[in-house]
């Protein structure tokens, strides 16, 4: 049976699933959802109540929240290993997971992606004082992960991409989005590198968002 992933297309959430998805060569359908708008329905809110995305559906089995999504579809699933095999590496891919979850999401999108790029685009109004405050934010985010990135690989981790790429990256692009989010990440020698090599894989050329669709 093939995968269902409910999924909004501008979210970052989304898009670390897709990033799983297509690094694991699983196929899957993409069902469509905007947890913004009003009248999301009713059977999507049955599956996931606090009306966030994605949702994946394997028959019968329902899954939310995108780390627990990741690691289902790296340990559930044959395709390359996207985590690393001992416990220090694992604990350092949580570590950078939470990192990006808890202090990264909101300065590094809602704040700076949002106001510095995305409503622009859009020709929404935007806020100079949420975008003042995404970029104060952003150094510590942004230094934290540059101490902790592997100084003698392309990826986080080392040579290998794992879970924690997948899931820092799409923040960080949509971040660098801004120009002024471009100019912080520059001054950070080790994610810029892994930025680009990010970029340059396949699996993000094809699931990138488009914003002029």
């Amino acid at each position: 049976m093939t995968l269902r992933l409910h999924a909004y297309r501008h979210s970052v959430y989304s898009w670390i699933a897709r990033l799983t998805l297509h690094e694991k060569g699983l196929a899957y359908d993409w069902v469509e959802i905007d947890p913004f708008e009003p009248g999301v329905p009713a059977s999507f809110l049955e599956m996931q109540p606090f009306c966030r995305v994605p949702v994946l559906v394997d028959g019968d089995f329902q899954l939310y929240e995108t780390g627990a999504i990741t690691r289902y579809l790296d340990e559930g699933f044959e395709g390359p290993a996207l985590q690393p095999c001992d416990a220090k590496g694992r604990a350092r891919q949580a570590q950078i997971v939470s990192i990006i979850d808890s202090y990264g999401y909101w300065p590094l999108v809602r704040q700076v992606f949002v106001h510095g790029w995305y409503r622009q685009k859009m020709g929404e109004v935007t806020d100079p004082a949420e975008l003042s405050a995404g970029l104060a934010a952003s150094p510590r985010l942004l230094g934290a992960l540059e101490r902790l990135a592997a100084p003698d690989g392309s990826y986080l981790l080392g040579d290998s991409p794992t879970l924690a790429d997948f899931h820092a990256f799409p923040m960080i692009d949509y971040f660098a989005m801004a120009e002024q989010g471009a100019a912080q990440l520059r001054g950070h020698p080790r994610l810029s590198v892994w930025h680009a090599a990010m970029a340059a894989r396949n699996a993000v050329r094809v699931t990138r968002p488009d914003f002029d669709a």
